[in-house]
């Protein structure tokens, strides 16, 4: 008998929305973006990975720094080995002093969906929302 009464209270337990609203909130927190935003000064472009270091961006050859972190669609590292022969639409940071990719955003389609610079130019003369995380032609 007091099987039965574990399995009832078990039951309700789980129906209760007070149980289930933490779960079903982190799970769509999950899906809503990336925790840490894609940063202004990033430029957008199309990534080949070949054999690291190699890389094309925008249909020219260039490498990635030894410290670059690349970052997937949820924000987590990924390798650049697993990437070889990809291409992909990408958020791009270059390091100052030796012209290599040093970041890269593996992008969603919502974000690839964004209006983002792809030059230098245009990023200086476009405005940034920070909230929308979208920028504008002006």
């Amino acid at each position: 008998m007091p099987r039965c009464h574990a399995r009832s209270f078990a039951v309700l337990l789980l129906a209760s929305p007070f149980f289930a609203s933490p779960f079903l909130a982190s799970a769509a927190h999950a899906q809503a973006s990336r925790p840490v935003p894609i940063p202004p000064p990033s430029l957008r472009g199309e990534m080949l990975f070949g054999l690291p270091p190699e890389v094309k961006l925008n249909d020219q050859a260039t490498r990635l720094s030894p410290a670059t972190r690349i970052r997937g669609q949820s924000n987590t590292l990924v390798m650049s080995a697993t990437l070889s022969g990809q291409t992909w639409q990408v958020n791009y940071t270059l390091d100052p002093y030796t012209g290599l990719v040093q970041d890269v955003w593996l992008l969603t389609a919502d974000e690839a969906a964004r209006r983002w610079p792809t030059t230098r130019e245009e990023a200086t003369t476009w405005s940034f929302d920070p909230i929308s995380q979208s920028w504008a032609k002006p």
